[in-house]
């Protein structure tokens, strides 16, 4: 049986009156705050940027939606929590969301369907997928106003779990799953997306992490010639491939070593002192940090090696990493600098778990590069909005659920006359003063 969505149900009355409901109430948008969105997206200008990589090989004359306009509806729609194509199919004729791609909500055409955009994602090909891939950086670098003196980068892997037959799928038995194992890369002290490359769900080996580092390194030294760069990893990325070229290129690195009984004979005195030390204070645990100089076979050479060496209760516990800085104790070394490599974790979280990166089902794996692509710029529009909030304001270091949840899904009435169009948003909006100043600081300076 066919239900009408204008078909009245009711709820429990409230003092002794009736109470009924239906989907009949207009032009509605459950998304208001796709309008904040959309004022990042012209401020950045991602959707014609990424518009102009890709060869539109259509006839002019049968055009009904640009590139670029396919292109911002779906990044619009996965910043908004939509990470289906499937979910355009409803969303196409959503006022919010034509008005943010800068279609009028009633006279205006409707935005594109599931099939358009799920045609266009398999559209690029392996150089224009490259092409997307290395804008990505570009807009990292562009978004510094003037280059920075030094950069961290951290570079991680995570499990994407697939569900079919995804050419680059393979067995993980670490994970006990079929998956791909992308590699992500951040700026974590801003939060800044740098680049996202697909990859098969094995670990990667030392030669494709010195590849993949000198291209993207290489890609940010055209516009950075000068500045200094930290390669911060665990590890998985502390192979002698890739230490050695970032020692032949000028780029520092700080990265996990995984520990032998060699290196652990190294730490032989101090792990004995501290062991001492905590059962003389008869204390749970107790921390020190050493350090020395280690060359493996492999390497060719010695190293500076840190540790961090805990005694507890519970035995003893070292963890080492591997750097050619010279500066600093073996203390800071893995306190301060290696372990804020952690909020990487957290920026991997908020692309694949609360953008729904990981919903990379597309058979071809350009396909699937190019949605990790989509994500990131959704990823771009939420830290864009992000940033524009006060710092003394608790929403500004708030997770992407947290602000989708408080500024964009608020519903809005949206009106459009023959002069203009009036967005009418819900007056008890809890956030409305926020949402008010967000929005004038998207706005061009005055004269």
């Amino acid at each position: 049986m066919v239900i009408s969505p204008v078909a009245s149900f009711g709820f429990p009355a409230v003092r002794r009156k009736k109470v009924t409901a239906g989907f009949d109430g207009g032009r509605l948008t459950s998304d208001g705050g796709v309008m904040l969105l959309s004022l990042a997206e012209r401020r950045l200008g991602i959707a014609n940027w990424l518009a102009r990589l890709i060869i539109d090989r259509r006839n002019p004359l049968l055009v009904t939606h640009s590139v670029a306009d396919i292109l911002r509806a779906r990044i619009l729609a996965i910043a908004c929590g939509y990470e289906d194509a499937d979910d355009l199919d409803q969303l196409r004729s959503d006022p919010g969301f034509k008005l943010a791609c800068g279609r009028l909500p009633d006279s205006g055409d409707d935005l594109c369907s599931q099939p358009t955009m799920s045609r266009w994602e398999n559209m690029p090909s392996l150089r224009e997928v490259i092409r997307l891939s290395y804008a990505m950086i570009d807009l990292y670098c562009a978004s510094y106003s003037r280059p920075p003196g030094a950069v961290t980068l951290d570079i991680d892997d995570t499990v994407d779990v697939v569900h079919g037959h995804q050419q680059f799928a393979l067995f993980n038995g670490h994970y006990d799953e079929r998956c791909f194992l992308p590699i992500h890369v951040y700026d974590t002290a801003t939060s800044r997306p740098v680049a996202f490359l697909l990859r098969p769900g094995k670990t990667p080996s030392g030669a494709e992490v010195r590849n993949h580092l000198r291209r993207l390194i290489g890609r940010i030294r055209q516009h950075w010639p000068r500045t200094r760069i930290t390669i911060r990893g665990d590890s998985h990325y502390g192979r002698p491939e890739v230490m050695a070229w970032c020692e032949a290129n000028g780029v520092d690195y700080i990265l996990g070593l995984a520990g032998n009984n060699t290196v652990r004979r190294l730490f032989d005195e101090a792990a004995d002192d501290v062991c001492v030390r905590r059962a003389q204070a008869q204390a749970d645990a107790l921390r020190r940090y050493a350090e020395t100089r280690y060359g493996a076979q492999s390497w060719g050479c010695t190293r500076r090696v840190a540790a961090r060496i805990e005694a507890s209760t519970q035995g003893l516990d070292i963890r080492y990493v591997v750097t050619n800085l010279k500066a600093g104790s073996a203390e800071y070394l893995y306190d301060t600098l290696y372990c804020e490599r952690g909020q990487a974790e957290n920026l991997i979280k908020l692309h694949k778990s609360q953008l729904a990166s990981d919903r990379t089902s597309c058979r071809s794996p350009l396909a699937n590069q190019f949605r990790l692509i989509l994500h990131t710029a959704a990823y771009w529009l939420m830290l864009t909005v992000r940033d524009a909030i006060p710092k003394i304001q608790k929403l500004a270091s708030a997770e992407f659920t947290t602000l989708r949840m408080r500024l964009l899904k608020i519903a809005a009435r949206i009106s459009e006359t023959n002069t203009r169009v009036r967005i009418a948003f819900a007056s008890a909006c809890p956030d409305a003063a926020l949402f008010r100043g967000i929005a004038n600081s998207f706005q061009p300076a005055g004269p």
